[in-house]
């Protein structure tokens, strides 16, 4: 039996792996602010997903799509800027940047898919 495939859910875990990582991050005063934005927007990915899931119009849902894509983009900048902090944590940040590109890519995908059906 195939499993099916829960955006909301990977949206969410990834917000939560996101917490869980900067849990371990020193709270300098290079990584506080790092640490901030990041959380914002990791979380912010899985909280536009489920506004972008109870859209009020196709619009809308593309919208708030786009707005799932833009913030994975920035939460590679994010780690790309404490990977440039913490060089140490290298494997970790890869990691979790691939998830974010993943993310993108699939909202990227949805997006495209709501220009054809237009």
């Amino acid at each position: 039996m195939k499993k099916k495939f829960d955006l909301k859910e990977r949206t969410s875990k990834f917000g939560e792996e996101i917490i869980e990582f900067v849990r371990i991050l020193n709270s300098n005063p290079i990584n506080k602010p790092l640490i901030s934005q990041i959380v914002r927007s990791a979380t912010s990915i899985g909280a536009n997903y489920m506004e972008a899931d109870c859209a009020e119009s196709k619009k809308d849902f593309k919208h708030k799509i786009g707005i799932c894509k833009k913030e994975s983009s920035e939460t590679q900048h994010w780690l790309k800027m404490i990977k440039f902090a913490n060089p140490v944590l290298k494997e970790k940040i890869n990691y979790l940047d691939k998830e974010a590109h993943e993310l993108l890519l699939i909202f990227a995908s949805i997006i495209r898919s709501c220009d054809k059906k237009n």
